[in-house]
């Protein structure tokens, strides 16, 4: 940074107060730390947007009755390939195509959460053993074990 020509300093270090905008040794110092903030604000600004992208597609989904979390799985699981930005932004202009993602998602999360409500009973140990519930039959128990492989 500090082999940058003093025309191009005091072009960055225009509207800087006092003599950081007109004596170049200390104008140079202090475009090199703009220089480094505005490097920072860039990646920061990718973090801050992911963030408002989640709690909008979050809000989104909770309108029918999914967590963020869910939802997310429920995409993977059906392999809709879009990106938060898009979600959010469905989420937010677009609430009939949004539900009708929800209404793809629904029956794989439904499936999902009654395949881990029979094993609430046994516990880890007994999933681990084969131990099941008697009310399970023998196809359950193959599209459950089939399923977590």
């Amino acid at each position: 940074m500090s082999g940058m020509k003093k025309k191009l300093v005091f072009k960055f270090s225009k509207g800087f107060r006092g003599r950081a905008k007109n004596c170049h040794r200390v104008a140079r110092n202090r475009v090199e730390k703009a220089m480094q903030h505005a490097y920072k604000g860039r990646k920061l600004k990718k973090r801050d947007n992911k963030k408002i992208w989640i709690g909008q597609i979050n809000a989104g989904s909770m309108q029918y009755g999914l967590a963020y979390n869910q939802f997310m799985h429920g995409l993977g699981k059906e392999n809709i390939q879009l990106n938060r930005k898009m979600l959010a932004e469905l989420a937010e202009n677009e609430p009939y195509s949004f539900e009708s993602l929800v209404a793809l998602i629904k029956p794989s999360i439904t499936r999902l959460s009654i395949q881990k409500s029979n094993f609430e009973e046994v516990g880890y140990k007994g999933m681990q053993l084969g131990n099941m519930p008697p009310e399970i039959t023998e196809e359950q128990k193959a599209t459950i074990f089939q399923s977590n492989l």
